[in-house]
């Protein structure tokens, strides 16, 4: 599709400005920035599409921006920190919709494309489409309105019928074209379908996995359906998106020591168990805390998703000004898929305003546990089980781990007895090292500020 050239210059400057900001975005003192750049590219590339010649619907289109920018500046102001995966999910969702859609668009036209563009647009709709009703599951589940995973019976005997069923459709598409309407409306309707019955088994242990797929899948489309409209921007920020995500994929996968094809196709069942554990369950009391902490001489404060769930990060980053006043040197821990998306403690913390060189990753802080007087770890459950090192038994074998087991006194503040997202008991709570604090995070971490306070 041919352009004037003040339109391609303005969609060029909007891509570079994509690029520019997703760079920003991988580092915490950048990302701020990269966001401000990226936005800044799109209203670039929104406004250029608008001086397109010949372009009809401008009133449709002017009234679409204008309520989604309201939803997104209310949704964005309201939404709780400890909200965001779904979030993210549901804007993930809404792009690969959005790319679908195009393609939709183009197919129900009947106008005649080569087959390379057809092909383009019948993968980037499956994509979107898939990234679409899987990252809708995806949130119902961060939601809660989904309260368990449902694995259909013969999953994955489903999950490649359908998959067949999307191809063998797209590829009728493509020799077709301009396709039947209704040979769109089945490679639509089983694309949707697909999303949804291979996300509905997926647990929470690979959720933030999940999230960084769709995300990658979202990219992908919005790549392949710019390429059908002649869009650089598209082209550009949705290729960046793609590559971008599949690369995160990857890493969290790898954080998991699992595959991807066993995240999708075998994912971690609710109440898999492996060896018996040994050990009794022995509780602390804030005071034992205060005093354990306020006379070491080094802290690892392990957060997860129970100090999201309980707004606990301010808290947290309180109590550990009150440590570092008193001469104990406090650093902390996060592991790649500790939360809900990839992040998720992170951005918590950065809310809280610890600083970003107080926070290290599994591999940089993994080797200072063992120089630790207490590791404190607050809502977390999988990414601290030894057992993912000893008990070849167990679902979450072979993942890589926070060695806060290694520590001289261990911690853990927890709301109950119950298991993680996989639902494999803690051995970690059973050693001799390991005392419990029950509570919410936030009104456990204040009772012993109030402790540390009171030692002076």
């Amino acid at each position: 599709m041919n352009q004037p050239l003040y339109v391609q210059g303005a969609w060029f400057i909007g891509a570079v400005l994509f690029i520019f900001g997703l760079k920003g975005m991988g580092s915490p003192g950048t990302a701020r920035r990269g966001i401000v750049w990226a936005g800044v590219g799109m209203v670039v590339a929104v406004l250029a599409t608008l001086f397109v010649p010949h372009l009809k619907n401008l009133g449709l289109m002017a009234g679409a921006l204008a309520l989604g920018t309201a939803l997104a500046w209310v949704s964005g102001k309201r939404v709780k920190m400890t909200d965001m995966p779904q979030m993210v999910a549901i804007y993930n969702g809404m792009g690969g919709g959005a790319a679908a859609a195009i393609a939709a668009i183009e197919f129900a036209r009947g106008q005649a494309h080569g087959p390379a563009t057809t092909g383009l647009a019948v993968l980037g709709a499956l994509i979107g489409a898939v990234s679409f009703t899987g990252s809708c599951i995806a949130f119902a589940k961060l939601q809660g309105l989904m309260k368990k995973s449902v694995r259909l019976p013969g999953q994955n005997v489903a999950n490649v019928v359908l998959t067949l069923a999307a191809f063998a459709l797209g590829i009728a598409l493509v020799i077709l074209a301009p396709g039947r309407p209704e040979l769109v409306l089945g490679f639509f309707a089983v694309a949707l379908v697909l999303g949804v019955v291979v996300t509905l088994p997926i647990g929470g242990a690979d959720m933030p996995v999940v999230i960084s797929l769709f995300n990658a899948f979202t990219g992908l489309a919005v790549g392949f359906e710019g390429y059908v409209l002649g869009n650089p921007a598209l082209i550009i920020a949705g290729i960046v998106v793609g590559a971008a995500g599949t690369l995160l994929t990857q890493l969290m996968a790898k954080a998991m020591n699992r595959p991807l094809a066993n995240i999708l196709f075998t994912p971690i069942a609710s109440g898999e168990a492996g060896a018996a554990i040994e050990g009794s369950l022995k509780e602390a009391g804030p005071v034992d805390v205060a005093a354990m902490m306020r006379y070491a001489a080094k802290v690892i404060v392990v957060p997860g998703y129970g100090m999201a769930v309980a707004h606990a990060q301010h808290k947290v980053w309180e109590m550990a000004v009150l440590l570092e006043e008193a001469g104990v040197e406090v650093k902390f821990a996060i592991h790649p898929v500790a939360g809900r998306m990839p992040g998720h403690m992170n951005v918590l913390l950065a809310e809280a305003g610890v600083p970003y060189d107080k926070i290290f990753d599994l591999d940089e802080i993994n080797g200072e546990f063992p120089q630790a007087d207490v590791a404190l770890v607050i809502g977390a459950n999988d990414v601290v089980n030894p057992v993912a090192r000893s008990d070849k038994s167990s679902p979450i074998y072979g993942m890589p781990i926070l060695n806060a087991d290694q520590a001289q006194n261990v911690v853990v503040v927890k709301r109950g007895k119950g298991t993680g997202y996989s639902g494999v008991d803690n051995a970690l709570f059973y050693k001799d090292n390991c005392r419990l604090l029950y509570g919410d995070a936030q009104p456990a971490i204040a009772e012993v500020i109030q402790q540390l306070k009171a030692l002076g």
